[in-house]
């Protein structure tokens, strides 16, 4: 017989630094539970009940009692949930008591852990309606004399997380009743007689309820009482308390814009008095509840352009304008030393500048006359050496609000400010020439997107531009990567503008510095982001090249191959983690360029000459990338890399296929990098095109792969639209013969199926599920479309009639679905109708009486220019 587990020291030995004794007292426990579920559970409750036991094992013992209810995954989550639910009755309910009575522990931990493992059974159990009796229970709990502190604390903590638990729930699980009774616990747990461990629990537990309390704040009584003890809480002499109140305030501008406006001025002068006192992460806080306000107001804005009538637009940043903006540039001087060099950094200037553009984003153009004279008295201080802080403060609002501002205004400042920007490059403070840079990449990117680069930039005014660039990319690590930033997006948009040429006569040097910069020795950290930076920018250089420019383009060819052949040797066998990652990270980025100037060179047969002088070399650097173990990342890259070849060698790819065909597969079945599935599939569809009926040899072997991906659960849906495409590009290559070899029913088949998914996949509601629907709508009518004009008259009236009733039936249904429509949908659907029509002989009747198709052509015509009419034969 096996001598029974002592399960206090199995958890104490699961936390001892000697890895033997930890391992062996993980496996012990591991094996417990695989052996006895109902057994564990209950040691692991009973452990964190009892008062006699260390507190690390009752801590520990919460913790895994707390994961053996909860997973990251969903199907994992089921699966526990079930395991759950299958246990005896009388056992779980032996089991909540024991959790329930461990929030009265001595040790706070114990306390802390039983209130995450409560939530975790109430999120299985509240949404089937069982354990009805844990609100009224914990409501109890806080019935007790002042003095019990720890209980009140624990409690307070146990609504809040059974409150954010049960906000993961697009349905209504707590009910009125139940969210009156926990805001009133909660907002009892504020008074200030509480200890203030005990008032920190209820802001907290206040926070996650709110999400619940849409009811409460329909009425003005009870909303102005949550609204007064929220405001009071952020004046509390407990910075924490403060912090919290104020994330309850940026919860309620979120979820109630529309009831704000009888509170702002209150808010407002308790932000103002947060940022005074210099408690930095309240003041954030402050600064967080109007960009919040901002978000809620541009959404509306968008809404109402949209023609939406039933949203209004307060304008609450528009009303405190003034004011606000004046706070949010005080605060823009209040930089930390040295913060340029730190990725991800967040204090209190960069939460003001973040603001303040998300003002200028609000109120456009209104911003200017409170921003341009702060910017104006200080872009040029240098009287004292702290000096710097304002000069870097007035750059950095100059390029804040520059995303905000209509195309004509933007332009007038920059046109005034691009030569001292161009001077500030050379500042002597790194800070200043680091927000810049940012600056100037910013500008940039809003000139693009205004259309209005082209008008700003010339053959006058270029040169210099380009010149202190060029030299500042030269700057350290962190200064130079906003450079190739401002690069990227100067290229982007010349390129956008058709003024592309402009850059001609600086092709070669701009480069030849990016591929330096890319390639510079400085701290791990700093180079990843150098090199993403400056390869996106030589992509980006590389797609604007001008004709004249080809010549440059193709050099860079044998440049790229030389330059991945390189990496090999970067990282020999045995070589540590952190080395081959970076390895694997050129690598990936090397093969991004590469794509890049297969696509550009691919355009026209001159330019393609350039690329078929090194197809064999670059297939085979593919190749050995592909051949390397680890490298996911890399092998999309790679993989893309592939197929932008294949358009320059057509069918000549042929002779590639032995070599790549094993990682196009492997790339298809790798389930756990759905990404890299996802760019294979939609290789398979380059090659398909490239090879056109040479691609039936490998069509056996291919089919299953795409079968089991569409069926298998374990592949992400994302994947899914891009293989039914992937049918219609494996009929429409190899013809008869994909029938022939009897694979043309399973397909169709597969088609129904999706088409059924697809109606009811409507019923949902979330943004994903409804981009999902569109990516397979328009992929089952492509898939349609290559079936149709791959397969011969003969074998589309013997396979394709009965399709094609349910197409137009489907399509039908599709076209009413008003709500969620979609340009690349319709168009899809036209063009295959003219498919129908072209290939299926007596198709005239599918289409006759169907008033919705000219309807739809219709409303495709007036959206797109291309040809999209059809004869009904």
């Amino acid at each position: 017989m096996a001598q029974a587990l002592d399960i206090t020291s199995a958890l104490q030995n699961a936390q001892n630094p000697d890895p033997t004794v930890r391992n062996q007292a993980e496996e012990q426990l591991s094996s417990f539970r695989s052996r006895d579920l109902a057994s564990y559970l209950l040691s692991l409750a009973s452990e964190l009940a009892n008062n006699q036991k260390p507190a690390e094992s009752r801590q520990i013992a919460g913790l895994l009692l707390k994961n053996s209810l909860d997973a990251p995954s969903e199907a994992n989550k089921a699966e526990l949930n079930r395991q759950w639910q299958a246990l005896d009755q009388a056992l779980k309910q032996h089991i909540k008591q024991l959790l329930l009575s461990a929030l009265t522990a001595e040790e706070q931990v114990a306390r802390h852990t039983s209130a995450l493992a409560i939530a975790k059974v109430a999120a299985i159990e509240l949404p089937v309606k069982q354990w009805q009796e844990l609100i009224p229970k914990l409501l109890e709990s806080m019935q007790t004399p002042t003095g019990c502190t720890g209980l009140k604390q624990a409690t307070l903590e146990t609504f809040g997380y059974v409150c954010e638990e049960m906000g993961r729930f697009d349905e209504v699980i707590l009910d009125q009743e139940q969210v009156n009774n926990v805001l009133t616990a909660v907002v009892q747990g504020t008074a200030q007689q509480e200890d203030k461990n005990v008032r920190l629990a209820a802001i907290t537990a206040l926070f996650n309820a709110l999400e619940f309390a849409h009811t409460n704040f329909e009425n003005d009584g009870e909303r102005d009482y949550l609204m007064q003890v929220i405001c009071q809480c952020t004046t509390d002499a407990m910075v924490q308390i403060k912090e919290r109140s104020f994330e309850c305030l940026v919860r309620i501008a979120a979820l109630h814009y529309d009831k704000l406006r009888p509170y702002m001025q209150e808010i407002f002068n308790l932000v103002q008095r947060a940022v005074k006192d210099q408690e930095e992460d309240v003041a954030k806080q402050g600064i967080e509840f109007w960009c919040t306000v901002c978000e809620e107001e541009i959404d509306v804005q968008v809404e109402q352009d949209e023609g939406d009538s039933t949203v209004i637009n307060h304008h609450l940043v528009k009303q405190a304008l003034q004011p606000l903006v004046e706070m949010l540039l005080q605060q823009l001087t209040k930089q930390e030393e040295e913060q340029d060099k730190e990725e991800g950094i967040w204090n209190l200037s960069m939460a003001a500048g973040t603001c303040l553009g998300l003002v200028a984003n609000t109120v456009s153009n209104d911003v200017i006359p409170l921003v341009l004279p702060f910017v104006t008295e200080n872009i040029g201080k240098t009287q004292s050496t702290e000096d710097w802080r304002h000069r870097e403060a007035a750059t950095f609002a100059f390029g804040s609000i520059m995303e905000g501002l209509s195309a004509e205004e933007a332009a007038k400042l920059v046109g005034m400010g691009m030569g001292f920007l161009c001077n500030a490059l050379r500042d002597p403070n790194t800070q200043v020439r680091h927000t810049t840079a940012w600056t100037i990449g910013r500008i940039f990117e809003k000139l693009q997107s205004s259309g209005a680069e082209a008008q700003l930039l010339n053959t006058d005014t270029l040169p210099k531009i380009i010149q202190v660039l060029l030299e500042s990319i030269h700057d350290e690590p962190h200064i130079a990567e906003k450079v190739c930033y401002a690069i990227c997006q100067l290229a982007a948009g010349l390129r956008e503008a058709g003024a592309a040429e402009l850059l001609s006569q600086f092709f070669k040097e701009i480069v030849q510095a990016l591929l330096e910069a890319g390639q510079r020795a400085c701290e791990p950290q700093a180079q990843a982001r150098l090199q993403l930076q400056a390869f996106e920018a030589i992509n980006e250089v590389v797609r604007g090249a001008s004709d004249a420019t080809q010549p440059l383009v193709g050099q860079l060819v044998p440049l790229m191959i030389s330059k991945l052949q390189q990496t090999f040797q970067a990282a020999p066998p045995g070589a540590p983690a952190d080395v081959r990652a970076r390895q694997q990270e050129l690598q990936g980025l090397l093969c991004g360029v590469l794509q890049v100037i297969v696509q550009k060179l691919s355009d026209g047969d001159a330019a393609k000459s350039m690329i078929l002088l090194y197809v064999d070399t670059i297939m085979e650097v593919l190749l050995t990338v592909f051949q390397a173990q680890g490298q996911q990342g890399v092998h999309e890259e790679a993989m893309l890399a592939v197929g932008a070849l294949t358009y320059a060698s057509g069918k000549g790819f042929l002779k590639y296929m032995p070599g790549f065909f094993p990682f196009l597969k492997l790339g298809l079945a790798n389930h756990q990098e759905w990404q890299v599935c996802q760019v294979s599939v939609g290789v398979l569809g380059d090659v398909c095109r490239a090879l056109d009926d040479q691609m039936m040899p490998f069509c056996g072997e291919l089919l299953p792969i795409l079968l089991q991906n569409l069926q298998s659960n374990d592949v992400h849906r994302n994947v899914k639209p891009g293989i039914l495409s992937c049918f219609g590009d494996l009929v429409l290559a190899v013809g008869d013969k994909f029938e022939e070899a009897g694979m043309l029913p399973t397909v169709l088949s597969m088609l129904q199926s999706a088409q059924q998914l697809s109606v009811m996949q409507q019923q949902s509601s979330d943004e994903e599920s409804l981009e999902y629907n569109t990516s397979l709508r328009i992929s089952i009518f492509e898939a349609y479309s290559g079936i149709f004009n791959g397969l011969s008259a003969p074998k589309i009236s013997q396979y394709l009639k009965a399709p094609a009733e349910s197409i137009v039936q489907f399509t039908e249904y599709v076209y009413n679905d008003r709500e969620n429509a979609d340009d690349g949908v319709r168009q899809a659907a036209v063009s295959l109708f003219g498919d129908i029509a072209a290939q299926l002989p007596g198709s005239g009747p599918l289409f006759q009486s169907r008033q919705y198709i000219q309807e739809l052509v219709r409303d495709c015509r007036s959206s797109d220019d291309q040809k999209l009419a059809f004869t009904v034969q």
